[in-house]
């Protein structure tokens, strides 16, 4: 991990900081980094029970420095490992992936990816207010995980043992929730955000 944040940011393993961390952000973004930061607290208060945010991976992408002194697209996904013994933030993983090779553009938006069963919260805006419209069952998350690996309606409901009527129907409802105009948009909004 530390001769990554050197080859791509040109942190001294040695020396580096959460502030250099932090620094490195985009000028631009890192009013967006702090409000995403809060708003997923007051989620996970508001919408999800405390003791279960080690069941989520939180995804957003925002632009860091790199070494060579440009920007670039970042994911930044973040999985909680620990808390505390009063149920408060313990160790994270924070992982960094570069992504400007499938888009420049950041959506400033937020996904929660669940895991263990969990359902999956997608594309929330920080001005979202009705969140359960964004959430994904296990049965579409199934679908979006066969779509990604190119399956088409007839051979996901053959997999699935549903029909492809409802195969279909879960489609549309997936990118209705996605904001994803079409399946390939899904796909690559769900890479970007760490969902497949």
């Amino acid at each position: 991990m530390a001769a990554s944040l050197y080859d791509i940011h040109g942190f001294d393993p040695e020396t580096i900081t959460f502030n250099s961390i932090l620094g490195a952000i985009h000028p631009d973004d890192i009013d967006f980094v702090i409000k995403a930061e809060a708003f997923l607290t007051r989620f996970f208060d508001e919408n999800i029970e405390r003791c279960k945010l080690l069941s989520y991976k939180i995804s957003y992408c925002h632009r860091a420095r790199l070494k060579n002194g440009e920007y670039a697209l970042i994911n930044h996904q973040a999985l909680m490992l620990t808390m505390d013994e009063v149920g408060g933030y313990g160790k994270s993983l924070n992982i960094h992936t570069r992504i400007d090779h499938l888009s420049n553009f950041n959506t400033y938006k937020i996904s929660l990816i669940g895991l263990h069963g969990e359902p999956s919260f997608m594309n929330l805006s920080l001005d979202d207010n009705d969140h359960h419209v964004k959430e994904f069952s296990k049965r579409e998350i199934d679908i979006i995980k066969l779509l990604g690996e190119g399956l088409n309606n007839n051979e996901i409901a053959e997999k699935l043992f549903i029909s492809v009527l409802t195969v279909k129907k879960h489609r549309t409802n997936i990118l209705q929730k996605s904001d994803s105009k079409n399946t390939v948009q899904l796909i690559k909004n769900c890479i970007l955000q760490g969902r497949i």
